[in-house]
């Protein structure tokens, strides 16, 4: 007989990530790095389209498994060793998508259906385990949730047995579909996702992929000094980039988001919102690779064209924060304008060429200044 698992109380006290899922997200840097790597080779080789289009394909199917195993596990984690073992068939999951990253972005998804498959399944036997220990409508919550992940991956076989012309429309209508699943299935009860800990746990999944952001740019850095041996045109670059990742660190973290995670309504747009923040953080790493290949000479691309590869994901993380994380926390109209304002000006950033990115990074760096200083001076600004 099956263990049946609990749902957790919402109002746990010191409720935080456990060694589990900080071991399951790691394995998401190799999807990450495989994603990020695929994208910049398509921008450095002019390429735009068909690397933009690979690149939010495959980072939505990283996104969404990443997302659906840690809302299920802040409402149902029990850790015991059924728990681990099917946690464990999901990081192998995320594996074989991982390895199936680069021929993805050659439009054959075999290895990457098999992982999101495999992580996706085994999401299943864990609702499954869900509804075998609840009744009423928790239990129908756990079913539709089982039942409706089945459904889509029978859709995502499109991607294997129709043309390959129709790879986008089946992104699309299934991608939907996916998405929809969580809404339909709470319709009755709400799962008992913890507020303190969805927070974390996405704090936490930040810090990964600005660290693989970081980590891409210094390989780019490492190998255009190795075949040139000319850093006065990269350090710049370096230091510029270095700011931009700093100062979004510092920009997400800077509120308490989980008072805002009030109820279903608040969590799934603050949820969702982050395929936008998850993925424009780890094109920013990308962009920044472009921009040390085309400084080298080595990218079928303008200075300008280069910048942009860096700009718009930059300024895209900036407002995406803003609408979806921090205006939730801002009083005032300055302290409202600042992410927006400074969103607009990375963009215009790109103008300047090669200098794009060093003065992207003082822009950011002056967003956190800026908001610093608004913060103290309401702080200490006295009560009426």
């Amino acid at each position: 007989m099956p263990v049946p698992i609990r749902a957790r109380r919402r109002d746990e006290e010191h409720r935080a990530a456990t060694p589990l899922e900080l071991f399951f997200d790691l394995c998401f840097v190799v999807a990450i790095a495989q994603a990020g790597r695929q994208l910049a080779d398509a921008l450095a080789e002019g390429h735009p389209g068909h690397g933009l289009a690979g690149y939010l394909m495959l980072f939505f199917a990283i996104w969404w498994a990443w997302m659906n195993f840690s809302w299920f596990a802040s409402a149902y984690d029990t850790d015991d060793p059924l728990y681990r073992v099917v946690t464990l068939v999901q990081m192998a999951g995320v594996l074989i998508l991982s390895a199936g990253v680069p021929r993805a972005f050659e439009s054959d998804f075999t290895l990457v259906w098999c992982g999101f498959v495999v992580m996706r399944l085994a999401m299943v036997t864990q609702w499954l385990r869900a509804a075998y220990g609840s009744r009423g409508a928790e239990r129908r919550t756990a079913l539709s949730y089982a039942l409706g992940v089945t459904v889509c991956q029978v859709g995502w076989l499109g991607l294997l047995l129709l043309p390959k012309g129709a790879v986008p429309l089946v992104f699309v209508l299934v991608g939907a579909l996916e998405l929809a699943v969580p809404g339909l299935a709470e319709r009755g009860r709400q799962t008992s996702w913890h507020a303190r800990h969805i927070a974390e746990r996405y704090g936490l999944f930040t810090i990964i992929v600005l660290g693989e952001t970081i980590a891409a740019a210094t390989l780019a850095v490492q190998s255009a000094l190795d075949a040139h041996d000319e850093p006065g045109s990269l350090l710049p670059i370096a230091g510029g980039g270095l700011l931009l990742v700093f100062a979004a660190y510092w920009i997400y973290f800077a509120v308490p988001i989980h008072r805002h995670l009030r109820g279903n309504r608040q969590a799934f747009l603050w949820g969702y919102g982050h395929y936008v923040v998850f993925g424009s953080a780890a094109a920013i790493g990308a962009g920044i690779e472009v921009t040390v290949r085309e400084s080298v000479g080595r990218a079928d691309l303008s200075a300008y064209g280069a910048a942009a590869c860096v700009t718009v994901p930059g300024a895209l993380f900036l407002c995406t924060v803003w609408l979806i994380h921090s205006r939730h926390h801002k009083r005032g109209t300055a302290q409202q304008l600042v992410l927006p304002v400074s969103a607009l000006l990375v963009l215009a950033c790109t103008f300047a060429g090669r200098a794009a990115v060093p003065a992207a990074g003082l822009v950011a760096a002056a967003t956190v200044a800026v908001g610093v200083h608004l913060t103290s001076r309401q702080d200490t600004a006295p009560a009426e």
